[in-house]
């Protein structure tokens, strides 16, 4: 069996699914605590899981998705791939404008996590391999510059890269 010698754009991009996965957990675990530190841990672990589920949208609707509308005929995918993140753009927005967590806080956080993992599924059962069987996509190069624009962008937000 042969296996890919580069890391490619969906490796990229998975690699972002499974941070923010982590991040989630987190997340969850803090809920359960009545420290006062952990509301502001959790506010903070908020804004970072937004602030890379932004980055993230961004690139793939940016970059990732026109690729791959052009490489397959079928598209429905894609459809529903933009729909979900403008459910998650959604709820990031509301995450981003909340002055201090409380119970509806936590109720779009854990949405959102809902909405993610939903998200990476699809991506990961199907897109991705579509994606890499679609000839026409070099996703060596796409990576490259995936990589490129998230620093750009976590470089505007004032993010570390």
């Amino acid at each position: 069996m042969a296996t890919r010698a580069e890391k490619d754009a969906c490796d990229l991009l998975d690699a972002d699914h499974k941070a923010v996965k982590k991040m989630f957990k987190e997340y969850e675990e803090l809920t359960g605590s009545r420290a006062r530190s952990a509301s502001q841990k959790k506010k903070e672990l908020a804004q970072q899981i937004c602030q890379e589920l932004a980055v993230h949208a961004q690139v793939e609707e940016e970059i990732f998705y026109p690729a791959l509308r052009q490489a397959l005929k079928e598209t429905d995918l894609l459809d529903e791939a933009e729909v979900e993140h403008q459910s998650a753009k959604d709820l990031i927005a509301q995450i981003q404008a909340a002055a201090e967590p409380d119970d509806m806080f936590d109720a779009k956080v854990k949405v959102l996590g809902e909405y993610i993992d939903h998200h990476v599924k699809e991506e990961r059962g199907e897109m991705f391999p579509k994606a890499r069987a679609a000839r026409k996509l070099d996703l060596v190069a796409m990576r490259e510059e995936i990589e490129t624009r998230k620093e750009e962008l976590l470089s505007e937000m004032g993010a570390p890269v």
